[in-house]
C-alpha cells in the first residue's frame, strides 16, 4: 500500500489577461518546485518530489489541482505563496496560486469547486448593474451544464495511494 495523498485546489490569480491562456501543466509544475526549493531548500523539495503532480489544470478559469503526499502537504501549502509568476513559451506572466481547498480526493475537490463556482456566479449576479447584464450572466449560467465525464475513470478516488 502507498501513502496517503492530499489534493491541493488552487486558482491562478493574475492582472495578465493573457497569463491563463499560456499557462501548461509543466509551468505550473516547475513554478511550484522552484518555490517549494527557495522556501525549504534540498530537503522541502526531496520531501515535495516523491508523489507531487500536476492532476488538473483548466487554463480557460485558471483552475489547478496539485497532489501531493499527505506528510508533504504542509511544506507544499506554505510554498505556494511564494509563487509570483509562470514561465511559458518564452514568456513570463506575473501571477500568484490563491489556494481554494485542500482535500483528501478528487472528488470532494470537485465538490468544493461546484460550490465555489456557484457562489462566484451568484456575487456576479448581485453586482450586475442593469438587466441587461443580469439577463446576459443568467443566459450563460442556463447554457452551462454539468457533466460527470471522470465519474468512471477509477482516478477520482486515489486517496490510498494505490497506482
Amino acid at each position: 500500500a502507498g501513502r496517503p495523498r492530499r489534493y491541493v485546489l488552487c486558482e491562478v490569480v493574475s492582472d495578465e489577461p493573457r497569463c491563463r491562456q499560456g499557462i501548461e501543466e509543466r509551468a505550473v509544475g516547475l513554478a511550484v518546485r522552484d518555490a517549494i526549493a527557495r522556501v525549504h531548500g534540498d530537503y522541502g523539495l526531496g520531501c515535495c518530489s516523491i508523489s507531487f503532480t500536476v492532476k488538473y489544470l483548466n487554463a480557460y478559469t485558471g483552475v489547478v489541482l496539485l497532489r501531493c503526499r499527505k506528510d508533504a502537504c504542509g511544506l507544499l501549502c506554505s510554498a505556494l505563496p511564494f509563487v509570483r509568476q509562470l514561465e511559458s513559451r518564452n514568456q513570463r506572466y506575473p501571477c500568484v496560486l490563491n489556494t481554494l481547498h485542500v482535500g483528501g480526493t478528487i472528488r470532494t475537490c470537485q465538490k468544493f469547486l461546484i460550490q465555489y463556482n456557484r457562489r462566484q456566479l451568484l456575487l456576479l449576479l448581485q453586482n450586475c448593474t442593469n438587466e441587461e447584464e443580469r439577463r446576459c450572466v443568467q443566459k450563460s449560467l442556463l447554457s452551462c451544464s454539468l457533466t460527470e465525464e471522470q465519474s468512471q475513470s477509477g482516478d477520482e478516488e486515489d486517496n490510498d495511494g494505490t497506482e
